[in-house]
């Protein structure tokens, strides 16, 4: 049996652990992207998942995301539905000591997969429904929990939910821009998970409306994003384009709150930028809503300078 407990580094880690206990085989085989790209027979080990961070939702998911950091790295998952935890304890009273900085970054981490699934161009009733309680649960304890320093129980509480649903949620319905440009940032800069969705959310939620509303008007997102500001404002709206720009002013407010650091102070530099971009268009960004051109998820980035 694997043992995983911790964010969700250490417990992609354990995924990846006892997906390999058994066989011979390097994790390189089986990443996808990166080498032959193998077809994983297992067996895996069981695994015990216990998340102290609530976030990444890795104790709900099949896949663990590993990475190589440089120009010329990688950040790619390695991915079966053999490498499911067996077990999953999750245990708000875990995330008591997690630090303030922590609690911001991944409770936005969990807050993004919530958005993006919800907007998903695979989202269903199913997920729907889900996703909704979890937005809820979000939107009444990520502040509270940063601003108590994890002290607050039942802010502990809703975001341990939060970050468990949205690992349910993206493992149905995949992800979006944000978690598209994740990838390339995480593996090219030391730059936390958490804090990249964090400090892109905003930004990307406002070129994902401002490009379905210049291409695709009648796109069923746009509709989406409104429920979603609806939920999080917990207020009805004159009219659909009032509530698109409260939910971009509400996640700036939140990035603002929560001091989410822009991308410039980890290394990243506007003339790697096109780079970065030419890497983004992996398995998340296949399920936004709308397809972004280059410069349209170059603004993204350059706003969060």
């Amino acid at each position: 049996v694997v043992l995983g407990i911790g964010g969700g580094s250490a417990m992609d880690a354990a995924k990846a652990i006892a997906g390999l206990l058994r066989i011979e085989q390097s994790v390189m085989d089986f990443l996808e992207g990166v080498g032959p790209e193998l077809t994983y027979q297992g067996p895996a080990v069981p695994l015990i998942a216990l998340p102290t961070t609530a976030g990444t939702g890795s104790e709900a998911t099949k896949n663990a995301v590993l990475s190589q950091q440089g120009l010329d790295g990688f950040k790619k998952s390695f991915r079966d539905d053999k490498l499911v935890a067996e077990l999953a304890i999750v245990d708000p009273d875990l995330l008591s000591s997690c630090p303030p900085a922590v609690i911001a970054a991944n409770g936005m981490d969990a807050l993004t997969q919530l958005i993006e699934s919800y907007v998903s161009i695979k989202a269903n009733v199913f997920t729907d429904a889900l996703g909704i309680s979890g937005l809820r649960a979000a939107r009444d304890g990520l502040v509270r929990l940063y601003q108590s320093a994890g002290a607050d129980a039942a802010a502990r509480e809703r975001m341990a939910y939060a970050s468990l649903i949205s690992g349910i949620n993206l493992a149905q319905t995949g992800l979006g821009s944000v978690h598209g440009l994740a990838s390339p940032l995480g593996a090219f800069y030391p730059v936390p998970h958490g804090v990249v969705c964090g400090t892109l959310v905003a930004a990307a939620t406002r070129v994902n409306i401002d490009a379905m509303r210049e291409r695709e008007p009648e796109n069923i997102a746009i509709d989406r994003y409104a429920r979603v500001s609806e939920v999080l404002a917990q207020r009805r709206f004159k009219s659909i384009d009032d509530a698109l720009d409260s939910l971009v002013e509400l996640l700036q407010q939140w990035t603002d709150d929560l001091q989410l650091d822009t991308l410039s102070g980890y290394g990243v530099k506007a003339s790697e930028l096109d780079h970065i971009v030419e890497h983004s268009r992996g398995s998340s960004m296949k399920t936004n809503p709308i397809v972004l051109t280059d410069e349209e998820i170059k603004s993204i980035l350059v706003e969060r300078m």
